[in-house]
């Protein structure tokens, strides 16, 4: 159950905490119910046993998909954590957010600073339902104040599954290695046909250019991607055009009526 939190968060907005992790209370039971030979730890610290780290992975899943199935049609916005306030493409990140969420889309992200926080920002300040999925990172990212449903994840597997389930398109914002590797993941999972053909837009032209001509005269020309696999990306500079193809998807196709196979 979602639980009002006590987090900063804009004037005006509410913001709703869901647990981090989900316990399961009666261990010999669910040994009995899963006919394991074995008792769990009684130290309670069962994520150091193999067998019972599954009971943290399935804790994650959970709790996420039971908050993420109410949100109603999603677009993530993935982009660097590293990205200044006063950053060109910050303020686009804001603009898009805001104008998602004004057409009723929920605006899902990593939950952290920089490029998230715009996001996340520009749909809390439209009202919008404004989702932040928070990973546990060595140098601590503190989650932004403006995802008003906020998720905390352990593994990055059970955060990646959530970004791809519940949305039907995707903005990649300038970014890092963490950026690439939900672009590339992504766009394999359309290329593959195990989700449908979302939009996959790239944002900033200048700065995705060289990645662009780099797989159309290496992978394309060497034979290691199909012709036509670089035309399920879009690219633009603008958010409205960003927005409306969108929305022109979801007006020529709509929401998925089944879960992709991806995650059936």
């Amino acid at each position: 159950m979602l639980r009002p939190g006590t987090g900063r968060a804009p004037s005006g907005i509410r913001v709703y905490r869901c647990p981090s992790v989900v316990k399961v209370p009666d261990f010999p039971a669910l040994v009995s119910l899963a006919g394991f030979a074995t008792v769990p730890p009684m130290n309670g610290n069962f994520t150091k046993e193999e067998p019972w780290r599954i009971f943290r992975i399935m804790s994650e899943f959970v709790t996420s998909f039971e908050v993420l199935t109410h949100t109603g049609p999603a677009v993530t916005v993935f982009g660097s954590a590293r990205l200044s306030p006063k950053d060109p493409y910050y303020e686009a990140a804001v603009k898009l957010g805001h104008g998602l969420a004004k057409n009723n889309l929920a605006v899902i992200t990593g939950g952290g600073p920089g490029a998230m926080e715009a996001a996340n920002k520009g749909a809390a300040q439209a009202k919008g339902k404004s989702v932040g999925l928070n990973i546990e990172l060595p140098h601590e990212q503190d989650g932004n104040s403006y995802a008003n449903i906020p998720l905390h994840f352990h593994y990055f597997f059970t955060r990646k599954v959530c970004f791809v389930k519940y949305s039907i398109g995707f903005v990649f914002m300038p970014g890092g290695f963490g950026t690439l590797d939900e672009f590339f993941e992504v766009l394999t999972l359309v290329q593959t046909q195990r989700i449908p053909k979302f939009p996959l837009i790239l944002f900033g032209r200048d700065y995705w250019k060289g990645l662009l001509s780099w797989m159309k005269a290496r992978l394309e020309k060497d034979g290691m991607i199909s012709p036509d696999d670089l035309n399920l990306i879009a690219i633009t500079d603008d958010p409205e055009e960003a927005i409306e193809i969108i929305l022109d998807y979801l007006r020529r196709v709509g929401a998925p009526e089944q879960t992709p196979k991806a995650f059936s």
